[in-house]
């Protein structure tokens, strides 16, 4: 009787609601209205602008009918922020749905399918069906700006890496060697050194001491001159390596070189401004070894607000790190969720590879608590794997009480017994 009651009680709750699933696109958004017995009740399609955001809530409404309405959308940080900050300033419940879900849902029908109306009623079962766990979308000025922020130096990285490669290319053939100039191909140094000289013929006629000079003034005294001894011999060794259209190759190396320049210096500005908007949050996150000001703007850009999260085990479910269950015939095994938002659970497993990391100079661990709560783990029978999973775990929990009260991390007391 006391399962039927609460089953009932969960269908009551239900009841009061009819749910709205969207579908998200730059230009135009595709809504699907349902019941909580999966019955479709309407559809709409609207563009994708604020003068357009009422024909959704109108459409919804000669379906209420006493009922309230929830909304479900999966990119509130992106195509459907305008919509979500709308539907927030109309009181509207907007719930975040986790785009696994939905795409889980989706393939877990008989004959699988696409089409904006068919994703749009997907997101509004998942809606349905996660209704009590699903985090409210909240789009704040301040959490967009960070995530925004986060996405510039992303792209600027990526086209970083992307140019350094096309040096790598050119330096190939110019200088076979080159890899042993520098410890860093583009590194401030080697950089300076391509720009003025993008082929060995350019040195032809420099000495060793001229050489010298001018890596000590580009490397503020760092380079010596045994490193300007090394690069000549290198050079010598490799041979001739001028050809044709020789002055076209260095301008390509010496275009490279700059664009690379430009990147570095507006990561630089990007991460500066980073840092200024998340002062503003107040967060201590970067008192915690392994995150610096850019990891901790990506961790506020997957998480949002993190009062959106009523626990940490909510937080952790949202990050797809939590264990589910599967048993069947009495038996039953916990195994790694493969749903949650990825880019979180990604920041959260390089932060907790770094904390059981061992300094390669000192040979000590980057974090002992971890490290010897991992390695703990190992001795219990856990799977090196399985071990980090559960420093994820215990990362979330401490992640989401330093955002949660805004306190600093304090690294605990470690028993002279138990130090490495």
């Amino acid at each position: 009787m006391g399962m039927l009651n609460q089953v009932g009680e969960t269908m009551h709750y239900q009841e009061k609601f009819i749910y709205v699933g969207v579908d998200l696109h730059k230009e135009t958004h595709t809504a699907v209205i349902i019941n909580c017995w999966h019955q479709k009740l309407g559809e709409i399609q609207f563009a994708n602008k604020p003068s357009a955001f009422p024909e959704l809530i109108k459409a919804v409404k000669k379906h209420s009918k006493g009922l309230t309405p929830v909304y479900g959308l999966e990119d509130v940080g992106g195509h459907g922020r305008s919509l979500a900050v709308y539907l927030n300033e109309q009181n509207q419940s907007v719930k975040e749905v986790n785009a696994a879900l939905a795409h889980s849902l989706r393939l877990s029908r008989p004959i699988v399918h696409k089409s904006d109306s068919w994703d749009a009623e997907c997101i509004a079962n998942t809606l349905l069906a996660n209704l009590n766990t699903l985090p409210d979308a909240n789009p704040q000025d301040l959490y967009w700006t960070i995530g925004q922020l986060v996405l510039r130096r992303r792209a600027l990285v990526k086209a970083m890496s992307a140019l350094t490669n096309q040096l790598h290319g050119q330096l190939t053939c110019a200088y076979p060697s080159y890899k042993q100039f520098f410890s860093e191909v583009d590194g401030k140094t080697a950089l300076i050194f391509w720009e003025k000289y993008p082929s060995p013929h350019h040195l032809d006629k420099v000495s060793q001491e001229e050489l010298t000079a001018f890596l000590r003034e580009c490397s503020n005294n760092a380079c010596s001159t045994s490193k300007a001894q090394q690069i000549l011999e290198l050079i010598k060794k490799d041979g001739d390596t001028k050809r044709g259209y020789q002055n076209s190759r260095d301008f390509l190396v010496r275009s490279i070189v700059r664009d690379i320049q430009f990147k570095k210096q507006e990561i630089a500005r990007v991460e500066a401004e980073l840092k200024t908007v998340m002062s503003e949050l107040d967060y201590k996150l970067e008192s915690m070894p392994g995150i610096s000001t850019v990891t901790a703007a990506e961790l506020v850009t997957e998480i949002g607000d993190v009062r959106r999260f009523s626990s940490a085990n909510k937080l952790a479910r949202h990050a797809g790190i939590a264990p589910v269950s599967f048993g069947s015939g009495g038996k039953s095994k916990t195994i790694k969720s493969k749903q949650g938002n990825k880019e979180l659970h990604s920041i959260i497993y390089f932060l907790a590879v770094r904390q059981i990391g061992v300094d390669r100079t000192t040979k000590k661990p980057r974090n002992e608590v971890f490290y010897n709560y991992y390695t703990k783990k190992v001795a219990e029978g856990k799977t090196k794997g399985q071990a980090l999973i559960c420093v994820m775990r215990r990362l979330v929990n401490i992640i989401y009480g330093m955002m949660k009260n805004k306190t600093e991390y304090m690294l605990p007391a470690i028993p002279e017994k138990e130090a490495v």
